[in-house]
């Protein structure tokens, strides 16, 4: 993998002063509208992912965000790739429980149309796709209707491309944000802590992981060099 070649301007020191009070990692009751996914939920959605007779022996998974430096699955090769008519962003709100609160709602990221995203593919282990797939939607998710359904994409990575599986935001669904400045998107990763830690925290690990592997992102690198100077500003001016 490439080593970071830039010095970002967000580090641990900032995200050292946005610490969870509360880290019960239990589930929250689910919004108005939506239920607690069951286990019966996730052998359908597989079933319809996979085929019921699960033809597909060599299964991928496509990461943008949490999922490169937090895998939710065990894998059993690692390669970088990139999806085109999608782009990544903070489009998935409002986070607060895991990281965010009710005072300071967090964003996520997922997959919005338009553009491209250079991203990780993970590729689940032979024999062990249901197991580690299930773990995954647990993870992602764990109420339903999704906001973020999973879906097949075409990966470019090398000389060949690969079909994936990855989460693509729901335009429709209620927890779709946009039209947000990148200033304001800033704003939000800089207050926002929940049980999980803190939205600095999740964009620092994005954008860190990404440069080790070689994949500069112009949008989040912007992003974390104004939630930085925001921190600086709430935490450090009167030093």
């Amino acid at each position: 993998m490439a080593g970071r070649l830039r010095q970002m301007r967000l580090t641990e020191r900032h995200v050292g002063y946005l610490q969870p009070v509360d880290t019960s990692d239990v589930l929250p009751p689910p919004p108005e509208g939506m239920r607690e996914a069951t286990q019966d939920d996730y052998a359908r959605i597989l079933d319809e992912l996979l085929g019921p007779e699960r033809g597909e022996d060599e299964v991928w998974i496509f990461a943008y965000g949490s999922l490169i430096w937090k895998p939710a699955c065990d894998f059993v090769e690692m390669r970088t790739g990139l999806v085109r008519g999608w782009h990544r962003a903070f489009c998935l709100g409002w986070n607060n429980r895991w990281r965010g609160s009710d005072e300071n709602p967090g964003l996520m990221l997922a997959l919005d149309r338009g553009g491209a995203c250079n991203g990780v593919l993970y590729r689940l282990p032979p024999g062990q796709i249901d197991d580690n797939m299930t773990k995954l939607l647990q993870r992602e998710m764990g109420w339903l209707p999704s906001s973020f359904p999973p879906r097949w994409v075409n990966v470019k990575s090398g000389d060949r491309t690969i079909r994936a599986i990855t989460f693509c935001i729901d335009r429709h669904s209620g927890r779709y944000v946009s039209g947000l400045t990148v200033e304001r998107v800033a704003e939000v990763l800089a207050k926002a802590v929940g049980s999980r830690g803190s939205m600095a925290e999740y964009l620092y690990a994005t954008v860190r992981h990404l440069e080790d592997m070689g994949i500069h992102d112009p949008h989040l690198w912007r992003l974390q060099s104004l939630v930085a100077a925001e921190i600086e500003a709430a935490y450090e001016a009167n030093r």
